[in-house]
């Protein structure tokens, strides 16, 4: 059965279910009330006859008596202990009652009975008459108007339940269609999608917020992952074929030149190998390049907290100088960008920055994954230098809301027509490859700039040629600004 046929079927019994308990809750209450009702109205009257009937006994003849006060509709009788009419009076129309066997009751006695197809009520009341004796008073009243009232609203409710389920029948089956709507629409997008092979995302209808909009939401963002994953996976392929179509080229040039006069000529040995070292090297670098590329943000497993960015640029520095024997200046800056000079405790006052627990030393906090963050310096750093031969400066600084780390290298520059394409991947300026063989895979920008984006900062590259590149990451210092 299909959900829409389920939906209609369960929300149409369970209307139809609802509708006949509440009607039968409406006649059951209506009923009990009037019967009620209706036996205290004939208790009261014939507590009023017995006590007239007892204030007049003695000057009145009983038989009289139970013709004055007899109901319109019924009957008044006396029985005697024995369970013998001493008495009995019928009203016109109601004789019938007089074929009732009598009953004697020792305690007032309140009842409903039916007798030949009407409805009746009764009340017995013992009572002491003027010879001692105890006899009952009994009062027999018609209520059949009540019970023909009663069977016009069973038929009034029967009537108006059978036609109240036209409408829940119908809003079963649209609320069926409602619910389905969206996922027939979902479903028939990933047909099309299935058949097209491209990805489509569902359209919203309104401004609705309940559970439907918000599955819709979700299929549309799991179509733009599934996208973004396909792009991603696509342009490493493409990337990846392209890219290390040349190293690989070149090892087999070498390795075959090894294999052809390697034994005999122990310079192209050295050359070869050299060679081949480099390239693989170069190919390791850029696979694992690619490969990070290729990945998605929520795969990085990103740590956000407050980090050090002083603690972490006198690290990262120290790491690089090692690695690289290149000489990096590490200094703060006020809060408009201005050296401070050696004396950094006097430029963290001048911009109110925070001072680090360790050793008094000043210290400045960005709020970023500290990993991706050395990551992302390390790139800059590498760039800065490849690109010149003078010292690099390591430059922090903070603002009220913002801390800025800055990377800044004397090198060749680059012209103002290729800043907005450097951080295109592959990409790498002509002028700077002629005079500098720098080696690379044009990938460092473009990964330097998934990670920043992925820790939540910017990045900008400010530039001028034979003066020198200044590589500006600017954070958020807490996790609410």
């Amino acid at each position: 059965m299909k959900l829409r046929s389920r939906i209609h079927l369960y929300s149409s019994a369970l209307f139809a279910v609802l509708l006949v308990a509440m009607n039968l809750s409406v006649y059951a209450l209506f009923s009990k009330l009037t019967i009620t009702s209706q036996m205290e109205r004939v208790e009261a009257e014939a507590l009023k006859i017995s006590a007239g009937m007892l204030k007049s006994a003695g000057t009145v003849p009983t038989a009289d008596l139970l013709r004055a006060y007899v109901p319109l509709n019924g009957m008044l009788r006396m029985v005697t202990a024995e369970g013998a009419d001493k008495l009995l009076v019928t009203a016109p129309g109601e004789q019938q009652l007089s074929e009732r066997e009598a009953v004697y009751a020792e305690k007032k006695r309140i009842e409903s009975i039916d007798y030949k197809g009407n409805s009746y009520a009764l009340v017995s009341i013992p009572v002491i008459w003027t010879d001692g004796a105890v006899v009952n008073i009994q009062v027999t009243e018609s209520v059949q108007d009540t019970a023909d009232q009663l069977k016009v609203l069973q038929i009034v409710l029967l009537a108006v339940t059978g036609i109240a389920m036209i409408p829940v029948i119908a809003s079963g089956r649209l609320l069926g269609s409602i619910i389905v709507r969206p996922i027939a629409h979902m479903t028939h997008t990933m047909r099309a999608i299935q058949r097209s092979g491209t990805f489509i995302k569902i359209k919203p209808e309104g401004k609705s917020q309940d559970e439907l909009a918000e599955m819709g939401a979700t299929f549309n963002d799991m179509i733009a992952l599934l996208e973004t994953n396909f792009e991603k996976q696509e342009q490493f392929v493409s990337n990846a074929s392209h890219e290390l179509k040349t190293p690989l080229t070149v090892i087999e040039s070498y390795a075959s030149l090894l294999k052809r006069r390697g034994l005999d000529r122990p310079d192209l040995f050295v050359e070869s190998i050299d060679a081949i070292h480099s390239e693989a090297v170069r190919m390791k670098e850029m696979t694992e390049q690619l490969l990070l590329l290729a990945r998605n943000k929520e795969q990085w497993n990103l740590t956000m907290e407050s980090v050090d960015l002083t603690q972490l640029a006198s690290e990262s520095s120290k790491a690089f100088q090692k690695a690289y024997g290149r000489d990096i200046q590490v200094r703060l800056a006020s809060s408009e960008g201005k050296p401070a000079g050696a004396d950094m405790e006097a430029a963290a006052n001048a911009s109110n920055l925070e001072v680090s627990s360790e050793g008094g030393q000043p210290g400045i906090y960005g709020y970023a994954d500290a990993n991706k963050l050395r990551q992302l310096l390390f790139i800059l750093l590498d760039n800065a230098r490849k690109y010149s031969s003078a010292a690099i400066t390591l430059e922090i600084g903070a603002s009220s809301d913002y801390s800025e780390i800055r990377v800044i290298d004397r090198g060749i520059g680059i012209p103002q027509a290729a800043l907005s394409k450097v951080f295109d991947r592959f990409y790498r300026v002509d002028e700077a490859r002629s005079r500098h063989d720098v080696g690379g895979a044009g990938l460092g920008l473009a990964l330097a700039k998934e990670i920043a984006a992925a820790i939540g900062a910017s990045l900008a590259l400010a530039s001028e040629e034979d003066v020198g590149t200044t590589a500006t990451i600017r954070l958020k210092r807490t996790e609410a600004g």
